[in-house]
């Protein structure tokens, strides 16, 4: 179904892939670190099952389901995506709290030189463990990065059961609204 070997999906391990960032951006969705399929393929949330970019779409992000490989695209509505971790791991529980702050650290650089109005952590624990916020809940945030807000929003992997497609699609509609986002589905 993946079209990798096992043994394909570990030579990922530690790969970085490029952000896809550009001045002006609305919302930069920062995800926790790449997994192996993303960094195998060098796209953002590419495991089959991620629910980010079916959420997207249902949140009315954009104007129809877009696949990881048409993640240039999302330039043209404004967003954007980058990793609060940028090396590639098969779990997020691979990354020491170190790993996360240090994470923390770059992703302010990045987003003081890249200016989005809104930064959308996707993963909430990754979002407390990066800035130091053990109470932070999912929604707006009080800390901002320079003048770009911030928000935490679920996480959409999987594995992250308990939030459902569509409570985490009016999540994300909650941050469109915000962001002054117009609704794209049509």
């Amino acid at each position: 179904m993946t079209g990798f070997t096992p043994q394909e999906l570990e030579a990922a391990r530690d790969r970085v892939i490029p952000d896809v960032v550009a001045g002006g951006l609305s919302v930069l969705f920062c995800g926790i670190n790449p997994g192996l399929m993303s960094a195998a393929t060098g796209r953002h949330f590419a495991r089959p099952g991620n629910r980010f970019w079916p959420v997207l779409h249902l949140s009315g992000f954009t104007p129809r389901l877009l696949r990881p490989e048409e993640q240039e695209e999302l330039l043209a509505y404004g967003l954007g995506i980058t990793n609060v971790v940028a090396r590639a791991t098969a779990r997020a529980d691979e990354l020491s709290d170190e790993e996360f702050r240090e994470g923390g650290r770059q992703l302010t650089a990045r987003v003081e030189r890249v200016r989005p109005r809104w930064l959308a952590v996707v993963g909430i624990t990754a979002y407390r463990t990066a800035f130091g916020e053990r109470k932070a809940v999912i929604g707006p945030q009080e800390r901002t990065i320079g003048g770009t807000r911030i928000w935490a929003l679920p996480n959409p992997s999987g594995l992250n059961a308990h939030w459902t497609l569509e409570a985490m699609a009016e999540e994300f509609g909650r941050l469109r609204e915000r962001a002054g986002v117009p609704d794209r589905r049509g």
